[in-house]
Parts: structure tokens; sequence; C-alpha cells
């Protein structure tokens, strides 16, 4: 295959979106944002050292900032083994709850509107609420006993 032909097949907007991810997320992390908002969190009695704590802070950032980035902030402080695994269980799983909790969702809806197929936030979170919550309450409850 020709390389114009390969280079005419890469999505470059999507790539520079991932680009951009990057360069945001450390940038956030070299403020010293993280760990004031680590103390902050502590101080009100969400210990991210906690499982549960971690597990449910995660399922929700990543409906906040996409489930990519949400491990990319959380990742830094919380690398071990058990944490890792908590991470990318919850953020996975709630990445389905909303149509930005994942850039996968928004290259699924992108893909079906070229195909003229209507994916909105309406039409994805009637299917990804109930699954969501139902997935995340059925893992949350195996990876936290």
């Amino acid at each position: 295959m020709a390389s114009q032909r390969t280079l005419a097949m890469v999505d470059w907007q999507l790539l520079l979106l991932f680009l951009g991810l990057f360069v945001v997320n450390r940038e956030v992390e070299a403020t010293g944002i993280l760990s004031a908002l680590d103390q902050g969190l502590q101080a009100a009695g969400l210990d991210l050292s906690r499982p549960g704590w971690l597990f449910s802070l995660t399922a929700v950032l990543s409906n906040v900032v996409s489930n990519v980035p949400a491990v990319m902030l959380l990742l830094p402080g919380h690398a071990n083994p058990e944490q890792g695994t908590l991470l990318a269980v919850s953020s996975t799983i709630a990445g389905n709850l909303l149509l930005p909790g994942s850039i996968a969702n928004l290259i699924v809806a992108d893909q079906a509107r070229s195909l003229g197929v209507r994916l909105g936030a309406l039409e994805h979170a009637t299917v990804g609420l109930p699954a969501t919550v139902a997935t995340l309450l059925l893992s949350g409850c195996w990876l936290l006993r």
C-alpha cells in the first residue's frame, strides 16, 4: 500500500485529540493541582488510598473528563497492582455511562453518523445508563469484597 494512501486513512483529528489529552494532563500534573486536590479530598474524608473511594471517584471522573484522561490524572498516585486494576475496571465500565465518557463512544457515534445512523446523548444513555450502573455494581462488589 502506498504511503500516501495509508496517510489518507489516518484520522488526524482523533490523533490530535489524543495528543492534546496527553499534553493537557501532563501540564495539569506539573502544576501541583493534583496533589492539592488529593489533600483536599483527604481533608474531606475521601481517602483515595481506600479502594472504595478510588473506584467511585474514578467512575465519576471518567464521566467528567472522559475515562482515559481520568486514569491519566489518577494513575501517578495509584500505580500499585490493586489500585491499577480498580482504575482500569472502573474507568472502562464508567466510560459507557454517557456519550463523552469515553472517546471510543464518540468515535462510534461519529462513524454511525457517517452511515446515516443517529447516536446522540439520549440514545446512548438509554442503554449506557442501566448497563453501566449494573456492571459497576457487579464489578465493584466483586473487586471490593
